[in-house]
């Protein structure tokens, strides 16, 4: 088992709420409600490669295969948190209930912790297809199964470039609650003027694409792809896919940079692209690394929706129990959040990555001094 890191945020003496991350991945999601306030309490994922990453920066090791663990052995959490896989449901038993029309899906695991664990709140999130997946059919059946189960549920797809991230990136996120008498509201777009050219470094060796591969495949074609960034790229880049390490010319986007003029993209700058802390570590393989974030979240995204949901759900079901009184609001959260997306620290410090050399820390720092204000504020 490799070595943890300190967790990138401090435990809360007294957390706003506490959440599961189940399908959890490298831990994006995690890091978004961790910096609204709350204390993960359970996580579960099921690849080995992606266990060592989130053990590696979050201190903790997730627990595997979520088909195999049962309700019960899960701690009691007011937030499910889960990014699952896009599968279509059989049409057997369609008037049986959730139990039978999801079975053996992931999704079913999720509908089976919900009525089982009775959490006040939830936010899935998918790919944007998700919306047409088989003719709207398992879209349909989600937001029939999570009714049942007592939910009332809001979905919308969001664009992440419109949340301080320089990439767009599209997905689905779908919020649920119980708490009666609250309609939900997502967040309004923070800013759409972060672009990669900031974050592109210079002078990288050891990702070069070679000159053949250019010439043959890259630029085979003078059809405008793929995409070629550098510094002073005002852009929003594609989005990062998981198979990127292919080297696909009609998905990828390339660097004009390094000894055979172009190259791929670096770690630093996909976590740019993802809006991840410059000190997440990833303790694996290059391909690891790319598959890794190309499966994430765009974590300034899950920030703001957690805060939402954190200011309109929870605080009004804690309101109700009175375990709490006052949650921080934007502007007692500290500077990353005035201007509305977690890695404004990113654009707070414009070149980050200027230069070849990546300034490690910066929004990483930003989020533990969140953490201490919120934690006074408490």
């Amino acid at each position: 088992m490799p070595e943890a890191r300190v967790p990138l945020f401090p435990d809360y003496q007294i957390p706003a709420f506490k959440f599961a991350d189940i399908f959890a991945g490298i831990g994006g999601m995690r890091l978004g409600f961790e910096a609204a306030g709350g204390q993960c309490v359970f996580s579960s994922e099921w690849d080995v490669h992606s266990q060592k990453t989130y053990f590696a920066n979050h201190g903790d090791f997730p627990h595997g295969d979520i088909t195999q663990i049962a309700s019960s052995q899960i701690p009691d959490f007011d937030v499910l948190l889960a990014g699952f896989p896009c599968q279509p449901f059989s049409s057997i038993g369609l008037r049986q209930g959730f139990l039978h029309q999801t079975q053996g899906t992931l999704f079913y695991e999720i509908a089976r912790i919900l009525k089982d664990k009775k959490p006040m709140a939830f936010l899935l999130e998918n790919v944007e297809g998700l919306t047409t997946h088989n003719n709207g059919e398992t879209m349909r059946i989600i937001l029939e199964t999570l009714g049942e189960l007592g939910y009332a549920v809001k979905w919308k797809v969001l664009d992440a470039s419109q949340y301080g991230v320089p990439q767009k990136r599209k997905r689905i996120y779908i919020v649920g609650h119980r708490l009666e008498g609250v309609e939900f509201t997502f967040p309004k777009s923070t800013r759409s003027d972060v672009y990669i050219g900031q974050f592109v470094e210079t002078g990288i060796s050891g990702y070069e694409i070679s000159e053949h591969l250019q010439k043959t495949y890259i630029f085979k074609k003078d059809d405008g792809k793929p995409a070629i960034i550098s510094p002073d790229s005002r852009i929003h880049v594609k989005t990062l896919v998981s198979t990127y390490h292919k080297i696909q010319r009609l998905t990828g986007t390339f660097v004009r940079d390094g000894k055979t003029g172009l190259r791929l993209l670096t770690e630093n700058e996909c976590k740019a692209m993802m809006g991840f802390p410059t000190s997440f570590v990833f303790p694996v393989s290059r391909t690891q690394m790319y598959r890794q974030l190309g499966n994430s979240v765009a974590v300034p995204v899950i920030v703001e929706i957690a805060r939402a949901m954190a200011s309109q759900i929870l605080l009004g079901h804690v309101e109700k129990t009175q375990a709490l009184t006052d949650f921080p609001s934007r502007a007692a959260l500290g500077s990353p959040f005035v201007e509305g997306a977690l890695f404004s620290a990113l654009a707070l410090e414009p070149p980050l990555f200027r230069g070849g050399r990546a300034k490690r820390g910066g929004s990483c720092q930003a989020l533990r001094s969140l953490g201490t204000t919120t934690q006074k504020i408490l």
